[in-house]
């Protein structure tokens, strides 16, 4: 693959995605902050402190993962419905570097939005005088990048072979299901049969564990996990995102247009 060609197609992914207003998500947040903090009664007590830190971690997460369903799922139907896919591949440019530079370009806006939301929230909450763990809270939207970039993945693998509308409803089905695959494996040992229990355990090793991810709850308290936790994570994660490029790439070429 050629890294430039690839540059390319990143940087204006990244600029289309920008020309489509998607940042105005970063002012939903604002004002969502904005207004958590004025409703929000008894900033002094130490629980509704939790509630306000919670809030912002948990819209940075829920902004992100809808920009980026709705982003990722469309960027190879967009190619196809527009016709311009076929100049795309008439170009010295192969299928893999088309999905790797889109989704490095998707990755690219993502890592904007997060980084806009993170500083609003530390502002805000800084402006309000509410005490808060700065570098958990930075590692904490890192990893929200992270689980950002592997949802891209996955939206741009059904996006390859499914219609805009059902490659969103799967991608969402993900988002959720991989943040339950530990407590299915917990439900298959609980309910003691054997084939259930390995049914679940298959959907654990297939779906990705997004809950290594979330980060949320430990950083409003300060806490982290140990350094080697968090490197494990965060190779898991680009393991999985190149595995779903893999498989994006390898069914994108069988496709004729």
């Amino acid at each position: 693959m050629n890294l430039r060609r690839i540059f390319t197609v990143a940087t204006n992914v990244f600029w289309e995605v920008i020309r489509d207003r998607i940042l105005y998500l970063i002012i939903i947040f604002a004002l969502l902050m904005g207004a958590s903090v004025r409703l929000i009664p008894e900033l002094a007590a130490t629980t509704e402190k939790k509630i306000i830190l919670d809030i912002g971690l948990a819209a940075i997460s829920i902004l992100g993962l809808i920009a980026t369903v709705f982003v990722a799922t469309g960027l190879v139907n967009k190619e196809i419905e527009k016709r311009t896919v076929y100049l795309l591949v008439a170009k010295p440019i192969s299928l893999a570097e088309l999905i790797v530079g889109k989704h490095l370009g998707v990755s690219a806006v993502l890592a904007v939005l997060v980084a806009a939301m993170t500083v609003i929230y530390l502002a805000i909450l800084s402006l309000s005088r509410i005490p808060f763990p700065v570098g958990s809270i930075l590692i904490a939207s890192l990893f929200i990048w992270f689980e950002l970039c592997l949802m891209a993945g996955v939206g741009i693998l059904f996006g390859v072979f499914s219609s805009s509308l059902l490659a969103t409803l799967l991608t969402f089905g993900v988002y959720l299901m991989g943040h339950s695959t530990r407590d299915l494996v917990a439900l298959g040992k609980l309910t003691k049969n054997p084939g259930l229990e390995q049914l679940m355990m298959g959907l654990y090793l297939v779906l990705p564990d997004l809950a290594r991810f979330n980060l949320r709850n430990d950083a409003v308290y300060g806490q982290v996990p140990y350094l080697a936790g968090l490197i494990t994570d965060a190779g898991y994660g680009l393991l999985y995102v190149v595995l779903l490029l893999s498989i994006a790439i390898a069914i994108f070429s069988r496709r004729e247009f």
